[in-house]
């Protein structure tokens, strides 16, 4: 068993291993492929340069040696002239390295340079290959061992000399190897024609060599450059990160909202100074402490089990109303929106939260309702009694009215009923949005349900010259609704329809079946929707154009409560525009299984 778990920790380790390797690898391809081939090759320029003195001094060193040791009456003048080659490339290496290191340009003119270097060290070879082949053949056995012995050190010499560039080296080599090997193959030796066949193996060689050494040459100064690269784009982005800490430290400080910092397990790690005015406590009071100690006994559970999930999903959470103690024994009900930092492999790092004191404001909006209700109340029950009163009068049962009485009679008819309808309204949305509002959901047949809308709302439509008509079969199918509020939704978008429809123009209604939803839909010819104002069309008191809106009546309240009517009965609602102008607005219901 034992050996089992250790062949299976083996194999995980040199997985793991592996894949170390192959990120690691990937690393440097990619902080390889960052580095300026531009750069690089201005480097390996620089290093080749940089060996330069170098080897003018080993080339003089050698060079004297060479000529006390080939020295001979009858080579003397040989001799001379070869040692004034050796002088003149020497000169002409030192003027070359001046000129480069005096070239304030040297990097744009790269190429130029590395062609002038890879010109003279054909020429270094060739004095080398020139010595191997007049002065080998005119001596003894001692010093043609010596002179091999020679040529092949300054051949072997070259590779660390010229390793930046293998092809400078191959150029180099070649013109000491091949004179010495056309010398040793026509000597006449059998030996030395042996020996004649091994040098370009050894040539081969040393340029492999010197290949490789190449690629190594290379391989550093791109990860040089890219290292050099990244260290700027590291710098740069510690300078940012350290711009956004001081940011988020001056916000956590100065923000004029509670913030606090918990850990996982809900501990608090910082609270800023508007959390301490908020909660009446130090901060050392609370850092280390959990943070449901700010939140009141009797809701505890209910918090653990959102702290619960918050931890498990990783999902921040907005809009959350907590009701939080005070030190001075006061309860206030705070706002918070909690949102957790995760890093990348996942880990929950820490949690910050936000709040602000709303307990005025629900305050407020308590008193602001309670009051339009109230108001809306005392205000319908008299102006019902005008309304019907002023009915009965233009209705004649009062006896006949004077012309210029019943007009007047009329318009405050009409307008005590836009009184009335807007009272209504608020009502309405008011108990929608404080969810008092109750729905009796019942099976209704669409058709039936789009023909009663028609049917009610015929005189409204003709008021406006405007006339109601499906087009098409009416579906008969069913869905679950409340029918009072389902026909509420229908007439406002009729009467919208109606409203700013041209006059004598047709308004259509129709009904579509879409997979488990049954579409409703009302079409007009009205001048259609701005695009500035379709994002708060179904706000509360939106109008499009207010002018038209005063003249033909409407409150801005008929189309958020379709919305929300609609949405409470589990459907959805919209609009888009008529093909031929004009609009149209739908609803769409569940299908009554």
């Amino acid at each position: 068993m034992s050996s089992l778990v250790n062949g299976i920790e083996s194999a995980a380790s040199g997985a793991s291993e592996v894949a170390a390797r192959s990120v690691a690898a990937a690393i440097t391809a990619d902080i390889r492929g960052r580095a300026d081939p531009a750069l690089v090759r201005a480097d390996r320029v620089e290093q080749l340069y940089s060996q330069l003195p170098l080897g003018m001094a080993a080339t003089v060193v050698i060079g004297v040696i060479a000529a006390v040791e080939l020295h001979e009456g009858r080579l003397i003048e040989l001799v001379y002239f070869w040692g004034s080659l050796v002088g003149l490339v020497v000169v002409l290496h030192g003027l070359l390295y001046l000129g480069y290191r005096n070239d304030a340009r040297r990097h744009e003119n790269i190429g130029q340079w590395l062609r002038w270097l890879g010109i003279g060290a054909f020429a270094a070879g060739a004095v080398w290959g020139f010595a191997g082949a007049v002065f080998f053949p005119s001596h003894a056995d001692e010093r043609q061992v010596f002179l091999a012995f020679l040529l092949a050190g300054v051949i072997s010499g070259g590779i660390p000399m010229y390793a930046a560039s293998w092809p400078i080296f191959a150029a180099y080599a070649a013109a000491i190897a091949l004179p010495i090997t056309y010398v040793l193959a026509t000597f006449g030796n059998r030996l030395f024609a042996e020996i004649a066949l091994l040098i370009p193996l050894f040539y081969a060689v040393s340029v492999a060599i010197a290949f490789r050494l190449n690629g190594v040459f290379l391989s550093g100064y791109r990860l040089r450059h890219a290292y050099q690269r990244q260290l700027v784009e590291l710098d740069e982005a510690r300078r940012q990160i350290e711009a956004s800490g001081r940011k988020l430290a001056l916000f956590f400080e100065r923000s004029p909202i509670a913030v606090l910092e918990l850990d996982a397990a809900g501990i608090i790690q910082e609270i800023n100074h508007a959390g301490e005015l908020l909660f009446g406590y130090a901060a050392a009071e609370l850092i280390g402490q959990p943070v449901t100690r700010l939140v009141v006994a009797k809701y505890q559970g209910e918090f653990d089990a959102e702290w619960r999930k918050l931890v498990a999903t990783r999902e921040p959470l907005a809009g959350l109303k907590v009701r939080n103690p005070r030190r001075d024994g006061l309860t206030v009900v705070c706002e918070w929106t909690v949102t957790p930092l995760v890093n990348r492999e996942g880990q929950l790092i820490s949690v910050i939260a936000q709040g602000r004191d709303i307990t005025a404001q629900l305050e407020a909006e308590r008193l602001k309702k309670e009051f339009t209700s109230t108001l809306s109340h005392e205000l319908r029950t008299p102006l019902t009694s005008i309304i019907g009163s002023l009915q009965l009068i233009n209705a004649g049962v009062l006896g006949e009215v004077p012309k210029d009485v019943g007009e007047l009679t009329e318009v405050a008819e009409r307008n005590g009923q836009r009184l009335l309808d807007l009272i209504n309204d608020i009502l309405d949305i008011e108990k929608i949005e404080s969810g008092k509002l109750t729905l009796n959901p019942q099976v209704i047949r669409v058709d039936e349900l789009v023909r009663e809308a028609i049917v009610l709302n015929k005189g409204f439509g003709e008021r406006f010259k405007v006339r109601f008509e499906p087009r098409g079969e009416l579906s008969p199918r069913e869905v679950s609704a409340d029918h009072k509020r389902l026909l509420q939704v229908m007439t406002n978008l009729l009467s919208n329809a109606a409203k700013f429809s041209p006059e004598g123009e047709v308004v259509e209604i129709t009904t579509e079946e879409l997979a488990d939803w049954l579409r409703v839909a009302v079409h007009d010819r009205g001048p259609g929707i701005p695009e500035a104002f379709r994002p708060r069309i179904f706000g509360r008191f939106n109008q499009a154009d207010s002018t038209t809106s005063r003249q033909k009546g409407g409150t801005g309240l008929g189309l958020a409560i379709c919305k929300r009517l609609v949405e409470m009965m589990q459907g959805r609602i919209g609009f888009q525009d008529r093909e031929g102008g004009g609009t149209t607005f739908w609803f769409e219901l569940p299908r009554h299984a």
